[in-house]
């Protein structure tokens, strides 16, 4: 999948998630700044979603041992339908059940030659418990986690393919609003983690020989319809009145998954993407929002540190390639879903560090910047009249690197181009 299309998936969804959030607002326009009504949180619910994401297989073998690689890297979208049944435990405390069902097309690719080879996953399942905690009377914030089930298809043009499941864990958080009397939105990230699978067990090859273990960075925004959520009664707290224009300055916490494009034209027009990497990382950011009624504009400068690396080892030591220190800056535009949380899109410039570094004696290899753009969206709701918390995914694409001059080669013999699809938690406070 090229980037061009990726943006205009993630784009198109996010789109559509305002647009069914503009139409509720507006029928519901007569709503106070402040809430009295409580929305039912109880009760069964279902609903779909459109999402983005990364996986990154890690390849080890007993045959050399010390061996392995971390990683293969794929991203792709993907499509889910949900089904789920929550409880309210308090005025504020919820706990609740979900499945999940999920198709798309998360792969990793490989073009040399006029040979094309693919690994995607192709569907899925979750099954699950989340926790959550209302923010406001409309507004849930929520941790899950559960049991994953993954298959996976091995394609080729040459008439060679076979596929295989596996199955792990997923944890992750997410929040989630209403946005009238029966309709919420939701964004949601998961991190998946699959246990050792031997992907050549069907050629009866022992295990040992090639194991592969995946896990998988997701980002979802969806709308779910819930059954009677408009018997809610009237709420046992207030959510805060909040003004969306002024400075800001705030923080983050994220998790993501990088995917590097190769190109090495003079060996048959080898196409690879890609190299995968995993990790954390923390953000600052500072801002300006405007609040023109039912839509928010705004500016922001952000500053993080990453520790998402791609890593090979070996008997005696290590290569990594880390992704470690850039900024942004964006704008977004962004409508209120109900008078304390915003849904909004953005967009703008990306900067970026990398460092391909060994471990001792050799140390650092090569490092570099590069610039290129991120998209992205999510939900952000006031906890006061100053503090606001929210849950953001990005895209980002980033312009191809030339390493041939580096490596004493002619031009365009081997380049790269990464990808990042990457997901923070954050808070913010706004000056009056």
């Amino acid at each position: 999948m090229t980037s061009k299309r990726l943006a205009k998936s993630l784009l198109l969804g996010a789109v559509s998630v305002l647009a069914l959030g503009s139409v509720a607002h507006a029928a519901d326009a007569v709503v106070p700044v402040v809430e009295t009504s409580a929305f039912n949180w109880s009760g069964i619910y279902v609903g779909f979603g459109v999402g983005a994401g990364a996986n990154v297989h890690e390849l080890s073998s007993d045959l050399v041992p010390g061996f392995s690689f971390n990683g293969i890297g794929g991203e792709g979208v993907y499509g889910e339908l949900t089904v789920g049944y929550d409880y309210m435990v308090s005025p504020r405390f919820l706990i609740g059940g979900l499945l999940d069902a999920h198709a798309g097309n998360i792969e990793t690719t490989l073009d040399v030659a006029g040979f094309d080879a693919s690994v995607r996953e192709t569907y899925g399942f979750d099954a699950g418990l989340r926790l959550g905690y209302l923010l406001t009377p409309n507004t849930l914030g929520y941790v899950l986690g559960g049991y994953s089930w993954q298959k996976y298809k091995f394609d080729t043009n040459a008439g060679f393919d076979f596929d295989w499941d596996q199955s792990g864990y997923f944890v992750g958080a997410g929040v989630e609003t209403a946005i009238n009397s029966n309709w919420t939105i939701k964004s949601e990230y998961r991190y998946t983690r699959f246990g050792t699978e031997n992907i050549l067990s069907e050629f009866d090859i022992p295990d040992g020989v090639l194991d592969t273990d995946t896990s998988r960075h997701t980002f979802q925004v969806a709308a779910n319809y819930r059954f009677g959520a408009q018997n809610g009664g009237v709420a046992s707290f207030e959510a805060p009145a909040y003004n969306w224009t002024g400075f800001y300055v705030g923080g983050a916490a994220g998790a993501g998954a990088s995917v590097h494009q190769i190109d090495v034209p003079p060996a048959g027009d080898l196409e690879f993407n890609g190299i995968g990497g995993e990790g954390v990382f923390g953000e600052l950011n500072v801002g300006y929002d405007h609040d023109f009624g039912s839509w928010v504009a705004g500016v922001m400068v952000d500053a993080r540190y990453s520790g998402m690396t791609s890593e090979l080892e070996v008997p005696g030591g290590s290569i990594n390639l880390d992704t470690d220190y850039g900024f942004d800056v964006l704008a977004r535009v962004g409508m209120k879903a109900n008078e304390s949380t915003l849904a909004y899109v953005l967009g703008g410039y990306s900067w970026q560090h990398f460092d391909l570094n060994a471990s001792s004696p050799i140390g650092d290899i090569l490092d570099w910047d590069s610039s290129g753009f991120s998209v992205g969206g999510g939900l952000e709701t006031a906890m006061s009249s100053n503090v606001t918390v929210g849950l953001e995914y990005r895209y980002s694409q980033f312009s191809e690197k030339d390493f041939s001059s580096d490596l004493g080669l002619p031009d365009d013999t081997l380049t790269s181009t990464p990808s990042f699809h990457t997901v923070r938690i954050g808070a913010k406070y706004k000056f009056n």
